[in-house]
C-alpha cells in the first residue's frame, strides 16, 4: 500500500523534477535570502505531531528537490560553504533524538543492510536517482537515553543490536552527514547546576568521540529549546571525569533551537549561529514554509557557480 502511495507521490512531482534544472537556471541569485532548517524526530509507519511517516518523508525529499532545494549540514551553513548548483537553494535537515526509525539495520539472509524504510535508507535511495541530493544532514544524537534512543537503538529494541550503535555513527560521519550533540538523555538543562549542565553536554561530545575518534562536534541542539540558567555554558564549557581525571572541553559553532522561522544567510548581519531557529516538520508545515518563502521573495538562491555568496552579500 505504501509503495502505491509513494508511486503516486513520485508521479505528482515527476514533471516538476524534469524541469528542475531549467527552473534553477531562471532563478535570480538572492544571497541574503532565508534558509529553512527542518526538524524531524520519529520516522515510522504513521504521521503524528512528532513523527513523519515513511511515505511523507519520501514525499518531502521529492518536493524539496522539485522546488530547487539541495541539502547542506548545519556546519556548512555556518561556514557559508553551500556547494550547491547555481539557481538552487540550500535546505538543512536536522534529526533529533537518535531513534531507530532514523537509522536502522536489518538482517537479510544473515547479511546486515541499512533498513530501506529508515530515514537514512530513504535518503540514500533518493540520492541514487537524484545525484545532486548528497549525504548532507545533521543528526543530533543522544547516547544515554532510554526506549531505543541511544545512538539509534540498542538491546534488541526494534531489532537493533547494541553493537551496531558506534558503527552507525561512523557510517554517518564517513558518508558526509554531520553529528550533533544533544546531551546524554535529553536533559532539561534549566533544572541543573552549572556543573551538571557541562557534564551532560561534555559527556555527549565524549560519547560521539568514542564512536568516531577525533570527530569535531560543531553543533549542539538545545533539548526542549530550554536554556540553562547560565546560557554561556551551551556554547562552551568543560567537565572532568572523576574516575580518570580526563578533562573534556567543548566549544560549539552553532546552537539549534526547536521552533521558529527560516534563518537569514551567513551573509546577513542578522545571522546568529548561536540561536538557529528551526521548522518542525508535521502536517503541511513544510509546504507552507516553502510557499511563504516564494511568495515573499525571501528565499536564498545560490549565484555564480553555486559557491557561497556570503562574501558578496556583505559588499
Amino acid at each position: 500500500m505504501q509503495r502505491t502511495v509513494f508511486a503516486m507521490v513520485v508521479c505528482a512531482f515527476a514533471g516538476q523534477s524534469m524541469n528542475a534544472q531549467a527552473s534553477a537556471a531562471r532563478r535570480a541569485p538572492n544571497p541574503t535570502g532565508r534558509i529553512p532548517i527542518l526538524e524531524y524526530h520519529l520516522i515510522g509507519d504513521k504521521d503524528s505531531r512528532w513523527g513523519r511517516s515513511h511515505t511523507r518523508f519520501r514525499a518531502d525529499l521529492a518536493l524539496l528537490y522539485a522546488r530547487g532545494y539541495r541539502p547542506i549540514t548545519v556546519a556548512q551553513l555556518v561556514d557559508g560553504n553551500f556547494d550547491i548548483p547555481a539557481g538552487t537553494s540550500p535546505v538543512v535537515f536536522t534529526f533529533d533524538d537518535a531513534s531507530p526509525g532514523q537509522f536502522s539495520y536489518v538482517e537479510v539472509n544473515g547479511r546486515r543492510e541499512i533498513d530501506p524504510k529508515s530515514a537514512v535508507g530513504i535518503w540514500l535511495e533518493f540520492g541514487r536517482t537524484n545525484p545532486e541530493w548528497r549525504s548532507r544532514a545533521t543528526f543530533c544524537v543522544l547516547s544515554g537515553a532510554a526506549d531505543g534512543h541511544a545512538f539509534f537503538g540498542e538491546k534488541g529494541i526494534k531489532g537493533q543490536k547494541t553493537a551496531w550503535r558506534f558503527e552507525k555513527l561512523r557510517f554517518l560521519a564517513d558518508s558526509g552527514f554531520e553529528l550533533c550533540a544533544h546531551t546524554l538523555w535529553h536533559a532539561n538543562l534549566s533544572k541543573y547546576s552549572d556543573q551538571m549542565v557541562q557534564e551532560q553536554i561534555a559527556r555527549s561530545v565524549l560519547a560521539i568521540d568514542s564512536a568516531v575518534s577525533g570527530y569535531r562536534v560543531r553543533t549542539f541542539a538545545l533539548p526542549l529549546g530550554i536554556w540553562p540558567r547560565n546560557r554561556a555554558l551551551v556554547r562552551a564549557g568543560s567537565w572532568r571525569d572523576p574516575r580518570t581525571g580526563r578533562e573534556v572541553r567543548y566549544m560549539f559553532d552553532a546552537v539549534l533551537l526547536v521552533a521558529g522561522n527560516p534563518v537569514r544567510s551567513p551573509g546577513s548581519p542578522e545571522f546568529d549561529p548561536g540561536r538557529l531557529e528551526r521548522i518542525q516538520v508535521f502536517g503541511n508545515s513544510l509546504e507552507a514554509t516553502l510557499d511563504r518563502l516564494d511568495a515573499d521573495g525571501d528565499r536564498y538562491v545560490a549565484g555564480g557557480a553555486g559557491r557561497p555568496s556570503a562574501a558578496s552579500a556583505r559588499q
